[in-house]
This record gives C-alpha cells, structure tokens and sequence, in this order.
C-alpha cells in the first residue's frame, strides 16, 4: 500500500490557502491532489477524478462542507478531513457526527496536516487491504470458491478454475449484483486483443457455470443479462 499514490480532493474557497496546502501536501510526497473553490466545482471534480480522500473547507461561497460530506457519502466512503476557521465544539462534534475522519481548525501547522492525512490514509486503505484479504475465499451455496487457490470445492471435491475462468470470476465478483458487459469481461480476459472473443466468452461461462452452480441448466448464482453480459447475483 502506497498511501501517497490516493488522489486527494482539496475544497477550500480561500485560493492562497488553497495553493498553500496543495503545495505542502505535494511537497510532502502527495503527488494527486485536485482542487475546487466551492461546491459546484468539488461536487463536478469528485465525480470526474473519484478521489481517494477529500479535504473539505466547512464555510464555501455557495453551500458548506457538511452539505458537499452528505453529498460525497450518497456514492462513496472515502475519508473526509474537515478543515474550518470555526473552533466552536458544535461545529467540531457535528462534523465528527456526520462521520468526517478528523476535524482542523484554522490556522494549523502545516506538519500536523500532513501528519493527519498520512495518518487517515494508512488507517483507511490498510482496513482495506485486510478486507480484500479475506475476500480471497467467497461462498456460493454449497461451493466455496479461493481466488488464492484458484479452486471451486464442494464437500471433499476440489475443482480447479483454468486462467480465463478465474479472472471471469474475480471480474463478476468485483461488480456481484451489477451487470458486467461482454465488452468488460473480454476485455479483462483477452486485454486489447479481446475483439471476435464474444463466442470463446460464451464457452468459458458455460464451463463456468458447471463448477459453481448446482444445475447449470438452471443457473442460480451467473446470471445472463440478456443482450448485455452476465451478473453475479448476490
């Protein structure tokens, strides 16, 4: 985990403190920071650059940062650090309430700054880690499926998944209760190349669907979603 590759989004409608912070963190080692002035311009960034942490300014020119945090938090949980010129307890412990990481208060050292978002990241993205981790094995009904080990088992029986099969699966695993077009999974299976593949996918899911469903006439778990691509039901 290299915490100083997270994109991190920085809202502050003052533009010489803005520049100041970008400049420390960057300096810092943070080399993916995106700026905005105000919420229209942090709401239109966070949905083109999908940042890793957001730094949130409370007092903006058109709204406040607890309204752009109630944003952000209808499709994300990244970390937010609120930052404000507000030291009132209120404002503090209504930020934390909401759910924010953490809570400066302007003026700040610039070191504790960085010591908060070093400390937010590595806190953040290492529970992350930990979870993918054990997200290497997943159940399916009565079939227990390891990405570590590449295998499908049932009761005492073991069934390897080949290559292709396993990089289908973590594919569908990744997006479960979402379709993933034919487009998407050839592409992950065959990369650039994956043009004319449509029909070999075909094959694949069908050998697929013969280690981890039970009647794979009848599938219960890859689901056809017809004319679009397959789907991992939930």
């Amino acid at each position: 985990m290299n915490i100083y590759d997270k994109k991190i989004l920085l809202v502050d409608d003052n533009r010489e403190l803005l520049v100041m912070t970008a400049d420390t963190l960057r300096r810092n080692g943070y080399s993916s920071i995106v700026t905005a002035e105000n919420v229209k311009e942090a709401v239109k960034c966070f949905e083109r650059e999908e940042p890793e942490m957001a730094i949130l300014d409370i007092m903006l020119p058109d709204g406040d940062g607890f309204t752009l945090f109630r944003k952000f938090r209808e499709t994300s949980n990244i970390p937010i650090l609120f930052l404000s010129a507000k030291d009132e307890d209120n404002d503090r412990l209504f930020g934390l309430g909401l759910g924010a990481d953490d809570y400066i208060t302007k003026p700040f050292l610039s070191q504790e700054l960085v010591l908060r978002v070093g400390a937010i990241l590595k806190r953040t993205y290492a529970r992350q880690e930990q979870t993918e981790k054990k997200e290497e094995c997943f159940q399916l009904g009565n079939r227990l499926i390891s990405f570590a080990e590449g295998t499908v088992k049932t009761g005492k029986q073991e069934i390897p998944l080949t290559a292709k099969e396993l990089i289908l699966l973590k594919k569908l695993y990744e997006n479960r209760g979402r379709i993933v077009t034919f487009d998407a999974l050839c592409n992950a299976a065959w990369q650039d190349s994956y043009y004319g593949y449509e029909n070999t996918l075909m094959v694949h899911i069908r050998h697929l669907r013969e280690k981890i469903e039970e009647d794979p006439s009848h599938p219960k778990w890859l689901l056809t979603a017809r004319g679009l691509g397959y789907r991992l039901a939930k």
